[in-house]
This record gives C-alpha cells, structure tokens and sequence, in this order.
C-alpha cells in the first residue's frame, strides 16, 4: 500500500515528523517497507512567466526569453522547444542548487542568462522530459515551486499483512494512527447528494451469499472530458496510479481513501437492468484490459439483459467502459465475500487493485458512503444529476463478540496493563465493550473484520501499548525433566534411523500436481485448493511419493546416479466426517547399493533391500501381503500388516511411470504409518532357558498360490505349547516337484524353559504341525 504522507496528514497530523510517523506505523505492525521523498531537496525555484521568447542571435535551437519571477524580470537562454511567451513554468534563480546542476549567472552563446527554466526531469519529479514544465495560467508568479507543486511531500509503501486489510486505504491508516497518537481525525464528510434525476437502474441481485450488498446509482449529464484536478493527480499519482480520465480517476481516489473498489458503467451502453449473478460456463467477457476471457460457472459478474457487463471485483468490461463521449454513468459500490472472490483473479492471470482487496475483505459498513462520496466528487468535476440510490441489501456478515479476560492479557504480555487502560485502549481503537470482573465483552466494528478470537485482541492491545514498551525478561522457572514414554519413539528417531540406513532427508510441498494423484494413488477426487498457489499445486496430497520421485528426477538431471530418499511429513485423505490429516514416512531407493568402490560389485537395489530397510524400523514383525497399488509393479507390491492392521506399502515402480520419468532401473518405494513405527515393546527381563533348543526341518508341498507367510500366521495363532519360531528358509520348484506346486523348507525351532524336551514331545509338536498344514492348505511333506 503506497500513500502520499500529505494525504494522511489531511485526516490525521499528529506531533511527529515524517520519519517518527514511519516508526509509528512499523511498531504498530504496519511495517513501512519504503519512505521516499516525493522530489529531491532544492531550493530557489520559483513559478515564473515568459513575457517575451525571441531567437537567440547565434544559436538556432535556443531562445532569449524575458521572465517574470516574482516583481523582478530576467534575462534567460532556454532550449526547450516549447518556451514561448504566456508560459508558467518553473524557473531555477542564480544561486539555486538542483540534483547534478548548480545555477549560476553564465553567457551562452554571448548572451547573459540569469537563471535556467526547468522540466520535470531536472526537478526530479521524472527520468526522462520533453520541454520545460508546463504549469497552468492560473498559478501564482514567484511562489516556490516546492509550495505550489506540493513538493515537501513523502510517500510511504506498507507492507501490510493478508489480515489487515482495513489499511489498504487512507481512511483505515488514519484510524489506525489516531488509535496510536490520540490526534485529532478528520474524516472525509459524507453528504448524501440531492436527487435530482428520475433514472434509475432496477438491480437483482441472484447470488445474495456472494454479494449481500449492492448500491448503484445513475448520474445524468456528466462531463466525461473533465480535468481531474492537479490535487487528485497527486494523491493518485503519489500511490502509483496514473491517470486515465476524470470519471475513472474519481472511482480510483475513492478505492484507496475508503479502500471501497467502484466502477461506473456508461448508462448509455447498458442494456436493461442490472444483475448480480453466477457466470454460465463458457460465457465470454472482453475486458478493460483488452483481453477476451472464458467465463466458468463460479466466476461472479455483474450483467445486463444481453450478457456479462464486468467481472465482478476484479475488473469491467469494455464494451460498457466510459470513454470521452459518454453522458451518463451507472456508478455502482458492492461488497463481494472473499470466500467467492478469492484465486478468481490468479486464475485468470489478472491482478488489480479492486480484486487484491476484496480477496483480503473490505468494510461491508462503509459501502454505502463511498458511493455518496464519490458522488459527491463526479458532480465537483464533472457536473451531473444524481439519481435515487438503488440498494439491494441481504444478509451481512454477522460480527461476533470477543471476551478478553484480563487474566490472561497479563499471563500472555507478561505486563501489567491495568483495566482501565485496556478499556482507554479499546476507545481509541472504536471497539465497543463490556467489562466484567476483568472480563471484557468486545464488538468490532465492520472494518475490523480480523477480529475473530481472543488472540486478536491481545495483539491489538500489545501493538498499541507499544511493543517497544514490552521489557525483554529472562523468564525465571523451576526446571525438570520431562517423563518421556519409554514405548514411544520420536519422529527425530525414525528420521536417525533412516539417516543411518544410508538415506538423505527431502522436504517438499504438501500442494502437488492433480495428475500424481491420479496415477500414483489412483485419486480421481483430490482435495483440491480453493486458492492455489500454482497451478501444478492445486490439490493435497494423499501420499508422498509425488515428492520423492520430482526430486528422484530433479537429481538424475543433475548426474547423481544413486539416490536414497525418505520424507516425513503429513498426507491428507477425505474420511466421512470431513479430513483426516496422517503423519507417513516415504522412502525411495533408486541404483546401486553401494556407492561405486572397489571391495564389492556393483549391485542395484531389488526388492529385498527395501524390504530389509523397512523390517529394520518396526520394533515387531510384520507381515508383507500380496496386494495392488496403482503406483507399483503388479508383480512386486505388498501391502504392510502389523497385526490385523494395514500400516503401509513396499513395492517397485510400475513400468508405466518408470517409464514416464524415464528411469533406466528399478526404482523401490515404500510408505508407513508413522504412529505403527512409533511403539516399541519396553525392554523387560526374562530368564535364559538353560535347556537347549530343538530344530527340525520341514519341506512341505503346497499349491503354487500358497503363501508361506500365511502357514506360518496359522501355525503360530495355533499358539502350540513351547513351539518358538518357524522360519522359512528355502522355496524349490522343479523336477521331484509337480506342476503348479512347489516346495517350502520350514526352520521349526521348540524349546521348553524348565526341561529336556524328549522325543515324544517333539513328534507331538510336529504331527500338530502338519495335521494344520494339511487342513488348510493341503500340504504334504516331501
């Protein structure tokens, strides 16, 4: 927000000077991000009068001109091309220093000059300047430039944060500033103009939760090629908006002094009456901007009978703009809710002034005064005759009260503020309250539409009591040290044990292109941003496997042809009561094993060295299922079961997308449930069995289809008494084997704590064993 200081002070001028206001409006969280003088310092220039310019004798570009300063005429050589006697324009006096040029009396050519006439450019009020400055005839011979031009002026650029905009206008900075210093504030006065035209626009507003707010107005014969006045010039000027006409210029001012975006429609160019509505699909709308757009169906705009007029807060159309021919206009002041507003004008590649302020919210209370004010200000310049306002008024939005206890200002601050100067606080803030037993009931007014929790308020009493009067304490406490669950691990500890595994931490954006959600997790309904900041980060992620492979692809570009990647971070699925946020781990496995040396042979990374990785993180065992993911080859993809419970995915890259980032190996990912990996069994002594284990071998013949893992989880459920561990440890298909069948070797180890097991006890384990194997699976023994 770029403002002329001189403009605020006409609302606001308290005691301080132009750099106190600026450290003013920083500490109070209007952070000025640039204070620059309107024109460099000089003195000794003066508005002037040509009285006579006749040919220099010796020169053919440069005049001798006779100048009026000021009751005392001079004798000056001018260049410019436009000199010519009846012209106002400042003139630089002997002894005047200017940005690179010291004046002094000279002859040029052989004639005195005795002074130099200035344009703009060696003013410093521009880069680049044709002629001297033109001024008009009215202005006064001798008085300082400085004076006449309002040249003793400052402009400040605010960088404001997205939750303050009330001070995207001048009026909102002077609230603010009054609520600091207590200066006295002097607000534009609104006068309700007198109604002296019968036209009018008949206004339906059909998306009243878009727009709860409308107010326009006809205004018959204006003067379209009216001159806007040199002090509006500068205030526009001054806040970085150039001129365009009077009309157009006026709805500018009243945006940046009542941060009320307008616009004025040329009534002639309308056709029926106004409405208020949801684009259809496919609508087109030619714009001020010279560009032709598509409409979609949640686009707002304002129409006529024959079709889209404007788009609605962001910008007009041109077939209804006011050019110089124009007679009468219909100026219109709405409030648009930013929820309906907000990524409209990012999506269609536009930006404007209006738009960056209905996105961020604008004072649905003062809709109405800006349209008198700018009424007010188009029959000032351009003349007219006002008509009735036509008003369409629904449901506002609603403005909560907040109870601040004082309590817990104090707790927050760590100061003493007093009661009554939270109360003096809020007064100068125009908040109305209630207090009760230190508790305060606040209503905000509709400009403070930020005011939403108790937070708010605290802040707003920080800022205003000064945070530069907050002393910096060492807080003074008990220290001790915190129980820590010995059964729970850190995400810290899952990030350490993926480093020590080799891997290097990634961090990426939670927002990630629609298209990976379609073809890696199969998402065809995303959770999709309603105001993104890219287009190819339009939606939430489900999973974090996007990230890991963009940044797979981001290094192989680079030569680094080995990479082992994992992220930690939150993926986001739609559940039946709304949104489920899940912290995952993700890791990426891509090339050889081991970096390039000469002990060992190249080997790249397979299935099992991922597995291997994963099994290393889970404190109990898992089991690996055979299921499908979108995302993974058919032939290598498990799901990860702890328990009943499904905790993640192990797989290698589908060829398709392999081939899509253009890999040439294998690249293996898996993906885990944080909360699965963060338990862990605590450490609990248990006595050493002074008996020795017993092992026998099984090879079993299964079906094809059979999973190993399967008949152990059965055998192992069976809970049979002192049977401790069965592992499988080969799998032969061949000859000796029938077709469709193959052979599994089982390590079946049995051990009981208080004797020798004999021989008898062990055939009954393995008959146990066996009968199981062959009810469920119809397995034989080889």
């Amino acid at each position: 927000m770029q403002f002329s200081e001189q403009w605020l002070r006409s609302m606001v001028n308290p005691d301080l000077d132009t750099a106190q206001l600026g450290h003013a409006l920083t500490m109070a969280g209007l952070e000025v991000e640039e204070l620059t003088a309107v024109a460099p310092a000089f003195e000794r220039i003066v508005v002037a009068e040509i009285l006579e310019a006749a040919k220099h004798p010796d020169a053919d570009r440069l005049q001798v001109c006779k100048v009026n300063v000021g009751g005392e005429v001079l004798q000056i050589v001018c260049g410019a091309p436009n000199a010519r006697a009846g012209l106002k324009a400042p003139c630089a006096l002997v002894g005047a220093e200017l940005p690179g040029i010291s004046i002094k009396q000279a002859k040029v050519r052989g004639v005195e000059s005795f002074g130099m006439m200035c344009s703009s450019k060696e003013l410093g009020l521009a880069t680049e300047a044709n002629g001297i400055l033109e001024l008009p005839a009215d202005a006064p011979v001798g008085q300082d430039i400085r004076e006449y031009l309002a040249l003793n002026d400052h402009t400040y650029t605010l960088k404001l944060t997205p939750n303050r905009a009330d001070c995207l206008s001048i009026l909102g900075i002077a609230r603010d500033v009054v609520a600091m210093t207590g200066a006295p504030f002097n607000a534009p006065e609104i006068v309700t103009a007198a109604v002296t035209d019968t036209q009018s626009k008949a206004v339906k507003v059909a998306a009243p939760a878009a727009c709860p707010a409308y107010y326009g107005r006809v205004i018959a014969g204006v003067n379209a090629q009216a001159v806007t006045p040199d002090w509006m010039l500068r205030r526009l000027e001054r806040s970085g908006i150039r001129s365009i006409s009077a009309l157009v210029d006026i709805t500018n001012y009243v945006l940046l002094e009542f941060g009320q975006p307008m616009h004025a429609f040329d009534l002639n160019l309308l056709q029926g009456d106004i409405q208020v509505r949801f684009a259809t699909a496919g609508e087109k709308l030619a714009l001020l901007n010279d560009t032709e757009i598509t409409l979609k169906a949640d686009d707002l705009v304002i129409a006529d009978n024959q079709g889209p007029v404007a788009l609605a807060g962001i910008m007009g159309g041109k077939a209804s703009s006011v050019t110089n021919a124009t007679q009468s206009i219909f100026l219109e002041s709405a409030f648009f809710t930013p929820d309906v507003m907000a990524g409209k004008a990012r999506r269609l590649g536009l930006s404007t002034d209006s738009s960056y302020r209905f996105e961020r919210g604008v004072d649905f209370g003062n809709t109405l005064n800006a349209l008198e004010r700018a009424t007010a200000l188009v029959l000032e310049i351009c003349g007219g005759q006002p008509g009735a306002v036509t008003a369409m008024v629904g449901q506002l939005p609603v403005r909560q009260e907040v109870t601040l206890r004082h309590a817990r200002l104090v707790s927050v601050l760590g100061i003493d503020v007093s009661i009554a100067q939270v109360g003096q606080l809020f007064t100068q803030l125009g908040f109305a309250y209630r207090e009760n037993n230190g508790v305060f009931t606040v209503s905000a007014p509709s400009f403070r539409f930020d005011i939403a929790r108790e937070e708010d308020l605290i802040e707003e009493i920080a800022r205003l009591h000064g945070y530069e009067h907050i002393p910096a304490i060492t807080p003074v406490a008990a220290q001790g040290m915190l129980a820590a669950q010995e059964s729970q691990r850190s995400k810290h500890w899952l990030r350490d044990a993926m480093v020590q595994n080799g891997y290097q931490e990634v961090v990426t954006y939670s927002f990630v292109d629609a298209a990976w959600e379609r073809d890696l997790y199969g998402n065809q309904a995303p959770i999709a941003l309603k105001n993104p900041i890219a287009s190819n980060l339009s939606v939430m992620r489900s999973g974090l496997w996007g990230g890991l492979l963009d940044a797979l692809d981001y290094n192989l570009k680079r030569q680094q042809t080995r990479a082992m990647l994992f992220e930690v971070g939150s993926r986001y699925v739609r559940t039946a009561q709304g949104f489920a946020e899940t912290a995952t781990l993700s890791g990426l496995c891509y090339g050889s094993v081991l970096p390039e040396q000469w002990s060992s042979a190249t080997r790249a990374f397979d299935f099992y060295d991922a597995k291997a990785h994963v099994e290393a993180l889970f404190a109990a065992s898992v089991r690996f299922v055979v299921e499908q993911h979108p995302a993974l080859h058919p032939g290598q993809s498990a799901r990860i079961y702890a328990g009943a419970q499904a905790v993640g995915w192990l797989g290698k890259l589908h060829p398709q997308w392999q081939q899509q980032y253009g890999l040439t190996q294998a690249c293996y990912l898996f993906e885990l449930d944080v909360s699965a990996l963060s338990h862990t069994k605590v450490p609990a002594y248990s006595e050493v069995s002074k008996f020795l284990p017993v092992r026998r071998d099984l090879a079993m013949v299964v079906d094809q289809n059979v999973s190993a893992q399967a008949m152990i989880d059965t055998v192992m459920q069976a809970k049979i008494a002192n049977l401790q561990q069965v592992k499988l440890f080969d799998v032969y298909q061949g000859k000796g084997v029938a077709e469709n069948k193959k052979s599994l070797a089982f390590l079946v180890l049995m051990q009981d704590t208080c004797k020798t097991m004999v021989d008898e006890e062990v055939d009954a384990i393995i008959a146990q064993l066996l009968e199981i194997w062959s009810a469920q699976y119809a397995a034989t023994m080889r």
